[in-house]
C-alpha cells in the first residue's frame, strides 16, 4: 500500500550524512487509534496528549451514566480516530513551529523505498580527494594456467564442459 513520506530536515540545515533528517509517514496511525493521548505523550506533544486525556475521561464518565453510554462512546471514539488520522500531522506542525523544514514529500511503498527515492538525489558523503584509490592494474598478474587446480578440495574444474 503506497503512503506519503514527509522528509524534515533540521533548524539548522541539513547535515552532512542526513543524521538528524526526519521521515513522518502520513497516515494513520494504530497505536494513536488504541492508545490516543500516550502515543501524544511519545511524540511530545503535551497540549495534545492533555486534550486527548480530558475528551477520553469525559467519554468514560458518561459511559458509566445511565442513558448517556452512546455519547461517551462517541466522544472517546472522536478522541481515538482524531489522532489517528491527524496525529502525524501534529507532529509535523509541531515540529515546523520549532524550526525544522519540510524538504520533500515521497510516495513510495515502505519507508525504506521513500528514503531510497530521496537521498538517491543527495550526496551525502563528501569526497575526499586526499584518499588516493588503488590502482589495479599495475599488480602483475600471475602467469599460472588457471582451470586446473581443485577449488577448496571439490570437484576440478578443466575449463570445458
Amino acid at each position: 500500500m503506497t503512503s506519503s513520506y514527509l522528509f524534515l530536515t533540521a533548524p539548522d540545515g541539513a547535515d552532512t550524512g542526513h543524521e538528524k533528517t526526519r521521515v513522518i509517514r502520513d497516515g494513520f496511525t494504530f497505536l494513536g487509534f488504541f492508545f490516543p493521548w500516550l502515543w501524544l505523550l511519545a511524540h511530545r506533544l503535551w497540549l495534545h496528549a492533555a486534550a486527548a486525556f480530558l475528551a477520553q475521561a469525559i467519554g468514560g464518565v458518561l459511559m458509566e451514566r445511565q442513558g448517556l453510554w452512546p455519547a461517551g462512546f462517541a466522544i472517546t471514539l472522536a478522541a481515538s480516530l482524531i489522532v489517528a488520522l491527524e496525529g502525524q500531522s501534529f507532529r509535523i506542525r509541531s515540529l515546523a513551529a520549532k524550526g525544522w523544514n519540510e524538504d520533500a514529500v515521497v510516495t513510495a511503498d515502505s519507508v525504506d523505498a521513500a528514503e531510497e527515492i530521496y537521498f538517491s538525489g543527495i550526496e551525502t558523503i563528501e569526497r575526499d580527494s586526499s584518499v588516493p584509490a588503488p590502482e589495479w592494474e599495475r599488480h602483475q598478474r600471475s602467469t599460472g594456467r588457471h582451470g586446473n587446480a581443485t577449488s577448496l578440495g571439490l570437484f576440478g574444474f578443466d575449463g570445458g564442459r
